[in-house]
C-alpha cells in the first residue's frame, strides 16, 4: 500500500477483481443484515457439515478458537486469488470495500452503526487505543475485576506510574462479581468501568446494562470486553447503554485470529482524541503528510495500521454464518446444549464451577479437575478437543455440536 505510480492489472485479472467486488456487494455483511428472527427455535445441526474439523475430531473448544468453516476457507482463497491477480491495485477495486463491508457486518451483529466501528488486529491493540483516549487528571481511577481476561486490566496497570489507579474487585465466590460490589468501587474519581460481558474464567454472564448505569450514575464511562459473548449471545449496544465494546473473530464469530472491532458510541467519537494511533486514523492518509493528522470524523479515527486482509476475509465467512442464523437462534441452541451438558456432568459425579441460574450461564462449562492439563491430553488422545484453565477442564459447546460430543467427554472425565 505504499506510494509510487499506480499500476493496474491486465483486463483478465482486472475482470476477476471486479467480479469479486460484485460478489462482495451481494454478501450478507454488505446488505446491512440484522440477526434473524428469534421467535422460534431452529435445528442448526445441518450447519455441522460446513466445519471439516468434525470429520475427524470432536470439537468443544469454541471459547478458545471457533472452528474453521468451509466459507471462511473459500473467502481466504478468494483473497489470495485477488492478491495474485491484482497485487496492490486490489486496494482500489476490492479490499477497501472489504473493510467497509466488515465494519458494516460487525455493526449489524451488535446493533451499531458502521460509523461507530473501528477495526483492529487484537483486543490488546483496541484497548491500548481506548486507554490512550481518556483524561485521567480529575478521574484517575479504573475499575475492573479479578475474573476479567488480563488484557483488560493490563492496559491500565501499565499506566500506574502515570498516576492511574486500578481497582480490581475480587469475586466472593470465584464465579461472578455482584454488581453492588462494583458499584461500591465506583465514585466521582472513576474514569472507566472496564469488565467482561461473559467471564472467560466461569462462563457467567454479567448484567452489562446495570453496570453501564452504575458507571454513568457516577459520571464514568463503561467499556465491555465482549470477546466471549458476541456471536453466542444477542448483544445490542443501544440497549446495553455501553460507551465502548470490543469483540472479534477468534471465538464465537468464527473468523479466527487477527481481526477484532472496537465499538465507540457515536456521541463520544468527536470528543476523543487518540494518543495511540496509526495512519488509518488519518482522514487524509494518502496525502502522506508527516506534519499533520486530520482525524476521521467517525470511529476510524481509533484505527491503527494496515489491516491483515487474510483475517478480514476469514471473518467474512464466519460472520456470514452468524448473521444468517441470527444470534438469538445461536443463543437458544447453545443454551440447550450447555444445560444438557451440565445436567449430564453433574449426573456423572463431576463438580462444576458455574453460575447459579441458567439465564446467567453462557456456552462455557468449567469442570473442576486436579490435573486439567493431563485430562486435556487424555481427551485429545480420544479425538476430543477441549482446553485447560487453572483447576478446570473447559468445555464450550456451540450450535454445531451435538450431545454425543460432550457425552463422550464426560465419560472420560468421570473415569
Amino acid at each position: 500500500m505504499g506510494g509510487g505510480q499506480r499500476r493496474l492489472p491486465g483486463p483478465a485479472s482486472r475482470s476477476r477483481a471486479l467480479t469479486e467486488l460484485s460478489v462482495l456487494h451481494q454478501t450478507g455483511i454488505l446488505a446491512h443484515m440484522r440477526a434473524a428472527d428469534v421467535s422460534e427455535s431452529r435445528d442448526l445441526t445441518a450447519y455441522r457439515g460446513e466445519f471439516p474439523i468434525f470429520r475427524d475430531s470432536v470439537y468443544l473448544n469454541t471459547c478458545s478458537l471457533g472452528a474453521l468453516s468451509d466459507r471462511s476457507r473459500r473467502e481466504v482463497n478468494a483473497y489470495l486469488d485477488i492478491w495474485d491477480a491484482c497485487g496492490a491495485s486490489a486496494w482500489y477495486d476490492v479490499w477497501w470495500d472489504a473493510l467497509a463491508g466488515l465494519r458494516a457486518g460487525y455493526a449489524a451483529v451488535v446493533n451499531a452503526s458502521p460509523t461507530e466501528i473501528a477495526l483492529h488486529a487484537s483486543v490488546s491493540s483496541a484497548t491500548a487505543v481506548l486507554a490512550g483516549l481518556l483524561d485521567y487528571t480529575a478521574r484517575p481511577k479504573v475499575v475492573t475485576t479479578n475474573l476479567d481476561f488480563p488484557t483488560v486490566p493490563y492496559q491500565w496497570l501499565a499506566k500506574q506510574a502515570a498516576g492511574v489507579e486500578v481497582v480490581v474487585v475480587e469475586s466472593p465466590d470465584g464465579v461472578t462479581v455482584p454488581i453492588e460490589m462494583i458499584a461500591d468501587a465506583v465514585d466521582e474519581r472513576t474514569a472507566l468501568v472496564a469488565t467482561s460481558h461473559v467471564y472467560f474464567t466461569t462462563g457467567a454472564i454479567q448484567d452489562i446494562a446495570a453496570l453501564a448505569e452504575v458507571a454513568h450514575r457516577r459520571g464514568a464511562l463503561c467499556f465491555v470486553d465482549a470477546y466471549q459473548s458476541v456471536g453466542q449471545l444477542p448483544v445490542d449496544v443501544r440497549a446495553l447503554g455501553v460507551d465502548a465494546l470490543c469483540a472479534g473473530g477468534l471465538k464465537w464469530l468464527l473468523g479466527g485470529p487477527g481481526i477484532v472491532f472496537l465499538y465507540v458510541r457515536s456521541e463520544l467519537i468527536s470528543t476523543l482524541t487518540p494518543s495511540v494511533t496509526g495512519w488509518f486514523a488519518n482522514a487524509r492518509q494518502f496525502a502522506f503528510d508527516a506534519s499533520h493528522i486530520e482525524w476521521h470524523a467517525d470511529a476510524r479515527r481509533f484505527e491503527l495500521g494496515t489491516p491483515a486482509l487474510a483475517a478480514v476475509y476469514a471473518q467474512r465467512g464466519g460472520l456470514e454464518i452468524v448473521l444468517e442464523i441470527g444470534t438469538g437462534h445461536l443463543r437458544d441452541a447453545t443454551a440447550n446444549l450447555t444445560e444438557d451438558l451440565i445436567a449430564r456432568a453433574l449426573g456423572a459425579g463431576l463438580t462444576l464451577t458455574t453460575a447459579a441460574r441458567p439465564q446467567e450461564r453462557s456456552g462455557i462449562v468449567m469442570v473442576r479437575h486436579p490435573d486439567p492439563g493431563a485430562a486435556v491430553e487424555k481427551l485429545r488422545d480420544a479425538g476430543i478437543i477441549v482446553d485447560a484453565r487453572p483447576g478446570h477442564v473447559r468445555l464450550s459447546p456451540f450450535f454445531y455440536n451435538v450431545p454425543d460430543d460432550y457425552a463422550a467427554a464426560i465419560e472420560i472425565l468421570a473415569t
